[in-house]
This record gives structure tokens, C-alpha cells and sequence, in this order.
């Protein structure tokens, strides 16, 4: 039983090209880019190809064949020599009583489809990867120009804390606790650089290039948040989802194998033709033909069981495939709620990190000029600016998870994307 509504929903439209609700010249590009040129996507769509080639292998098989033949053949003997030519057509064709070979043809045809949706759930799953990458890369950007202030900061802060204590108004703990954070800024902002070359590295192989060998946008801002999107039925995201479209392609491919299993048990009928032409000479080899028609029926006694053991083995594989459908719907929808309250609280907790840096930024003030006129220890200023310039770095950080959410709403709401061929 599905939910009549998802427990919230908004009222911009869901684009199957969901990346460009952000509004991103930049992300638009990278991922227009990993479509076209990400080698595990090409992997998928080569396995696509593999499913559709043996889709057509099986529906040949409804199809008569016919092959034809030529030859020549010399015999020595001590009275004469003889060469013999000859050549003819062969044809055969099993009549498909019970529907066996058609079952086995809409079976190969389904997986096929359900191939075709696998590679639409990596083309999604690629282009999710892509926005959040990228998203996380702008936030270490951000981040490496934010240690970059709060490093000059600091450095203006140890230089006046040093001038007070030439002149005996500080203590030489305070200079060694504030170079401490000094040198604490420039670890942070070497491991922040650090963290953006490796984006950028994983960035460059999704895009199907080696790292370094590939120019990225230098943008450092990350967008604004979209309106939230209108989430719709659970039962429009079944029918939209390709992951469960896969699924649902896979059922019906395990129902046709169960039929072609029942139909093995049958008798099969099969009819086979030739045409045939030999003479010693190339002149008379049309001359005479041979013709042949007989028609064979193969039909099962005795074979220990083994037919209906595979009638309940395809029922056992469809009845997991059943399973696993109704299982994909459930995590869907999940995944959907799932998005919703995250995005919910990252709002809430946004919110309250603004207050809260303004709350920090009012006490770091009023204590450094208490500090500066002896009111209070350096501690405590040392203290609210090491909570202020945090606060300021998670403040990022939730934006970052914010964007991502969003992303993962998009995902979970996504439908096909056209890919280049």
C-alpha cells in the first residue's frame, strides 16, 4: 500500500534535467561533459548494446534459417579419376506450438529495456555525482578564502597582543596561545587545499579525464538554493524512476521465462528442407536436384524431473523478482522523505547559525575591548574568537549538505534524461 502524498511538497516544476533548477552555467557544462565523455557511463551503454544484440539473437530464432552449400571432391583410382561437384540449399524451422521461443523472445526484449533503464539510473546517478562534487568543491574554495581572512586575523591579533606585551599589559602565555591558533590557521588552510586538488582530481575522472590533465571553472561561490520542488504521488515516481522501471522490466522478463519453462515441457515440432545438386561436371550440376522434406517431433519422457525443476526455479526467480520491485518502491520513497526532513533541519539549523554568529560576533567584540582595557583574561577572548571563526566554517559547511540534500531530492525524484548515443 503506497502513501496518498509525500509529507511535503513544493510547486516548481521537476525537470528530468534536474541540475539546471540551480541555476549554474558552470555545473550545467561539467555535467553536459560526463554525459558525453564518462567512461563507466559508456561501460553501461555498452552493456545496453549487449542486451539489444541478444534481444535480436533470440528473436531470430522465430525465423527459418537456410544455409547453402558448395563443394568438390576428387577421387583417384588406377582405373580413372572423378571429380565430383555439388551443391544445395538447407533449410529448417521449429514451429513455435506452445510459445516457447516467443517467450523467450519477450524475455530478452524486457531485459533489454531493463537495460536501457539501468543506463538512464547511471545517467543519473552520474549527473548526482557530478552536483555534488562540484558542490563540494566550491565549498572548499570558500572555505580556503575564509582561512585566508581568519589566518590575516589572527596574525593582526598576535601582532597587537605582542605590542602589549613589550610594554608588560599582556603575559607571554597569551603571545604563545595566539601564535598557537596562528599556526593552527595555516594547517587549516593547507588541509583545505589540500581537500580541493583531491575534488578536483575526482572531479576530472568523472568528466573521463586524468587528474591535472583537465581545466575546471575557478567559481568559489556556491548558488543559491532552488524553491523546492513539486514531489507529486508516490505512484508518479514509480512510473518515473528508472531504477524502478528496471525493476518492473525485470518481473515481466522472469513471468515470460516462467512461461517459456512450462512450454519446454511440451513436444516440439520442427520442420527441415534441403535442396540438392551433384554431377561430375560444373555444366550438369544444375541439371538434377534432389529434394528432401521431413518434419521431426522431440518430445520429453524421461528426464528425471530436471523440465519441472526448472518450471519452479523460474517461479522462484519471479516471485524474488516480485520482491525486489515492491522493495525498490518502498526505498524510493524513502529516499524522497528522507530528503525532505534532512533539507527541513539543515533550513532550521541555517537559520540558527546565523543568530548564533551574530551572537558570536557581538561577544567576541565586547570581550576583546574588556581584554584590551584589563577587564578580562585573554582566555576568553581566545576562546569566543575560536567559536566565531567555527561557526563561520560550519556555516559553510551546512550549506554545502544543503545543496546535497537538494540533490538527493532531485535524484529520488528524477526521471530518464536523454544521453548521447
Amino acid at each position: 500500500d503506497l502513501p496518498e502524498a509525500f509529507s511535503e511538497s513544493g510547486q516548481s516544476p521537476v525537470y528530468d534535467r534536474w541540475w539546471r533548477s540551480f541555476d549554474d552555467p558552470q555545473l550545467n557544462q561539467l555535467v553536459a561533459r560526463a554525459l558525453d565523455e564518462n567512461l563507466s557511463l559508456r561501460a553501461s551503454y555498452q552493456r545496453l548494446r549487449q542486451a539489444r544484440a541478444a534481444a535480436d539473437r533470440q528473436q531470430a530464432a522465430l525465423f527459418p534459417t537456410l544455409d547453402g552449400t558448395a563443394g568438390a571432391e576428387r577421387q583417384e583410382s588406377d582405373a580413372a579419376e572423378t571429380t565430383t561437384f555439388s551443391a544445395g540449399l538447407s533449410a529448417s524451422y521449429e514451429l513455435d506450438l506452445w510459445g516457447r521461443i516467443q517467450s523467450l523472445t519477450e524475455a530478452e526484449a524486457l531485459r533489454a529495456s531493463a537495460s536501457l533503464a539501468d543506463y538512464q539510473a547511471a545517467a543519473i546517478s552520474l549527473s548526482g555525482e557530478i552536483a555534488n562534487t562540484w558542490f563540494r568543491l566550491l565549498e572548499q574554495r570558500a572555505q580556503f578564502e575564509l582561512a585566508e581572512r581568519q589566518l590575516e586575523t589572527n596574525r593582526k591579533v598576535l601582532t597587537v597582543i605582542e605590542t602589549r606585551f613589550g610594554v608588560g599589559l599582556s603575559s607571554s602565555a597569551d603571545v604563545l596561545r595566539q601564535r598557537q591558533l596562528v599556526r593552527a590557521s595555516i594547517e587549516r588552510l593547507n588541509e583545505v587545499e589540500a581537500e580541493a586538488d583531491i575534488l578536483e582530481h575526482q572531479l576530472a575522472v568523472l568528466l573521463g579525464q586524468a587528474p591535472g590533465s583537465t581545466e575546471l571553472p575557478a567559481d568559489d561561490e556556491l548558488p543559491a538554493l532552488p524553491p523546492l520542488p513539486r514531489t507529486g504521488v508516490p505512484g508518479e515516481l514509480i512510473q518515473r524512476r528508472p531504477d524502478l522501471q528496471r525493476a518492473w522490466w525485470l518481473v515481466q522478463a522472469a513471468d515470460s521465462e516462467v512461461a517459456a519453462a512450462i512450454s519446454n515441457r511440451f513436444p516440439r515440432f520442427s520442420i527441415d528442407a534441403s535442396l540438392r545438386s551433384q554431377a561430375t561436371d560444373t555444366s550438369d550440376l544444375f541439371e538434377n536436384w534432389l529434394t528432401t522434406l521431413a518434419g521431426n517431433m522431440v518430445a520429453p519422457l524421461v528426464d528425471g524431473g530436471q523440465r519441472r525443476a526448472e518450471v519452479r526455479r523460474s517461479r522462484a526467480v519471479l516471485g524474488e523478482r516480485v520482491q525486489e520491485y515492491g522493495q525498490a518502491v518502498l526505498t524510493a520513497i524513502r529516499e524522497v522523505e528522507d530528503a525532505l526532513v534532512r533539507e527541513q533541519q539543515q533550513r532550521e539549523r541555517l537559520q540558527s547559525l546565523g543568530s548564533r554568529i551574530e551572537l558570536a560576533d557581538v561577544t567576541y567584540r565586547q570581550l576583546r575591548n574588556r581584554y584590551l582595557n584589563g577587564a578580562v583574561s585573554y582566555i576568553e577572548v581566545l576562546d569566543a574568537l575560536r567559536e566565531q571563526q567555527d561557526l563561520r566554517r560550519t556555516l559553510l559547511a551546512t550549506r554545502q549538505q544543503l545543496l546535497s540534500t537538494r540533490v538527493a531530492l532531485y535524484r529520488a525524484l528524477a526521471g530518464s534524461i536523454e544521453t548521447p548515443e
